[in-house]
């Protein structure tokens, strides 16, 4: 049975809809209201807190702790600052990725590393013969998402910081987070919750902050081409066969792989495959909207956007053929257009290539046109430039 993060006192009561899902053994809050709506506005104009605190968090430390995690991920990590947090995988000795997350560098043989899934076993097994020590300290550490455009404003009034001087991607208050927009992750001690939220909600009320809750969070991530573990793409521990086991190159995350760097778990299959080519990747489509229009025209209805992401995964044709499957689809209350995230055949996941998509109108399975467009389908500069005062 699940149980509540740090904040649950502040979001149980906070949570009018009582909707809830089970993440990582925490209760996480899909919804607040009936509706996410509201959620939804409060990441993309004003400013969004998500309690993320189940992630899975490690501190890996001692004398060989920069050793273990470039023996692990695929980035090198020589290229890694003091107070940088980096998004990476980190894959299977078959090159396949068992997970992603952020490695956050505190010291110089000190890390934060976070996780979807459990990762505890998997470092330990790898540290063998490093002198490292790697701690789960995933109940001990709590964590909140400050995300949308007025999100270092709330900053400024609640933080001694300086927020301004904070590059994107650093830490403690790090420049990061799961939505594409402006926005920061806050790590705390997990006996220091409720104060960090209540001075957040506090000062946040003249920005219009507003607590936000996984279905809101998974449309925005969407938009911005992030993909979902056990939705988008499996891990390689937990796939049943082969075809649900996705390496870094098949995820569109090739630039995260650092061939030439001292060896780490998986470097041999990913170098052949940089050579071959993927056979595979995961892509973003736009649905022709119009198309939809037509369909429900046919059963004398009108068009009905979707209110939530669906990770329902439907095939994706080309000329009678299936060629793929989109495995999260949504509409974009922001670009006004019906997206999906799909993983499509080579050759035909290159940019501007027409597909078809199936979606169902009244029961019946349907057709429509989309198109590969460039990934992600939202990226606003105030993402990584300068906080507006």
């Amino acid at each position: 049975m699940p149980i509540g993060t740090a904040f649950h006192e502040r979001t149980f009561a906070l949570c009018e809809s009582l909707n809830y899902r089970e993440w990582s053994g925490y209760y996480a809050v899909s919804a607040y209201e009936t509706h996410h709506e509201h959620e939804y506005n409060a990441i993309r104009n004003a400013a969004a807190l998500i309690d993320i605190s189940p992630l899975f968090k490690y501190r890996v430390s001692g004398p060989d702790a920069t050793r273990l995690v470039d023996r692990v991920i695929t980035r090198d990590t020589r290229h890694m600052g003091i107070g940088q947090v980096w998004y990476t995988p980190w894959c299977d000795e078959h090159g396949k990725v068992i997970d992603d997350g952020t490695v956050a560098r505190l010291d110089e043989q000190t890390y934060r590393w976070t996780a979807a899934d459990p990762s505890l076993r998997w470092l330990r097994q790898n540290a063998a013969g490093l002198r490292v020590e790697i701690e789960d300290v995933s109940e001990r550490v709590a964590a909140l998402a400050l995300q949308g455009p007025t999100s270092a404003r709330v900053l400024r009034a609640a933080a001694t910081a300086d927020i301004d001087a904070l590059r994107y991607c650093r830490v403690d208050i790090s420049r990061t987070g799961y939505t594409g927009d402006l926005g920061y992750e806050i790590w705390m001690p997990a006996n220091s919750a409720i104060e960090v939220w209540d001075t957040l909600i506090q000062e946040g009320r003249p920005f219009d902050i507003k607590p936000v809750g996984m279905l809101a969070l998974d449309v925005a991530r969407m938009e911005a081409g992030l993909l979902l573990i056990d939705v988008d793409f499996n891990s390689s521990r937990k796939a049943l066969v082969d075809a649900q086991k996705y390496t870094p190159f098949e995820m569109g995350l090739g630039r995260l792989v650092a061939i030439d760097k001292a060896p780490f778990v998986g470097r041999q299959a990913l170098a052949e495959e940089r050579r071959r080519g993927p056979s595979r990747m995961v892509v973003s489509l736009e649905l022709d909207w119009r198309e939809v229009e037509a369909l429900y025209e046919r059963f004398a209805l009108a068009p009905v956007a979707p209110a939530a992401a669906s990770r329902v995964p439907v095939p994706v044709m080309r000329d009678g053929q299936q060629v793929g499957r989109a495995t999260t689809t949504a509409w974009s209350p922001t670009l006004k257009k019906l997206l999906a995230l799909a993983t499509i055949d080579a050759p035909l996941f290159v940019e501007g290539t027409r597909l078809e998509v199936e979606v169902t109108v009244e029961a019946v399975r349907q057709y429509v046109g989309a198109a590969v467009v460039k990934k992600p389908f939202f990226n606003p500069p105030r993402k990584t430039a300068t906080p507006p005062e």
